[in-house]
């Protein structure tokens, strides 16, 4: 009986904080932050794209690390993460300031930043995980290669309008991936909190039963071998 105390008493306090136990989750408030950067992004446009057409180039956006289906959490969020940073570096410059509406320009800087403020506190990795943490290492790389072409590009246009303007459809075009990646980590993190709410209901269901002592279905149900079985 000690045993199944302590494990049901353990089992009660991860329930009380449901959100500790199951990990980083990303707030509901990420989906406006990511239409209010659509918007002003939107806003910044200076010309039509058509104008730049002789200015194009393709920086090769790793669309496909964006969009697999076999990126763990941890890999969605450093995607997510790395992604805004670089989006903020690149538009927090004094050369970014010179190109475009400073009023839109900086409120563009400060919802870049709530939401990079959001994916930090969700950086939790498990110790010991050296394959995924290579995996996120090698996602990084790879993000800060295509925006050091971004760079390298404004660089060698020396920084003219249509350069400015090819650069803000592309980087359009990047944060689309990776709000389709958020609202994806969003999914997955709902269902999970369910099933584990689920889980946690039962639970203290049977906590119930056994501190009143009331236990129709016999203490056997309650061994803990069985209780893992049904929370699991």
């Amino acid at each position: 009986m000690a045993l199944l105390l302590s494990l049901l008493t353990t089992l009660m306090l991860c329930c009380s904080g449901l959100a500790g136990c199951l990990g980083c989750h990303l707030p509901r408030n990420s989906v406006s932050l990511s239409r209010k950067t659509f918007v002003l992004l939107g806003q910044m446009r200076k010309m039509p794209p058509f104008l730049c057409l002789k200015d194009r180039r393709n920086f090769l956006f790793p669309q496909k690390m964006m969009t697999s289906d076999k990126l763990q959490k941890a890999q969605s969020v450093s995607v997510l993460k790395g992604t805004l940073q670089q989006i903020l570096i690149l538009f927090n410059t004094e050369l970014a300031s010179a190109a475009w509406n400073t009023t839109v320009l900086d409120k563009l800087r400060i919802v870049l930043h709530q939401q990079l403020e959001v994916t930090k506190t969700c950086m939790v990795l498990v110790k010991g995980e050296e394959k995924s943490v290579l995996e996120i290492e090698n996602t990084i790389l790879a993000l800060r290669r295509y925006f050091l072409g971004i760079r390298l590009y404004l660089e060698e246009k020396k920084y003219s309008d249509c350069a400015w303007e090819i650069v803000r459809v592309e980087i359009m075009r990047a944060f689309s991936s990776s709000a389709k990646l958020q609202e994806r980590i969003r999914r997955k993190d709902g269902s999970v909190e369910r099933a584990q709410w689920a889980k946690c209901l039962y639970l203290q269901h049977v906590f119930h039963l056994f501190s009143t002592g009331n236990n129709p279905v016999g203490q056997d149900e309650l061994a803990p071998d069985k209780l893992f079985a049904k929370l699991t």
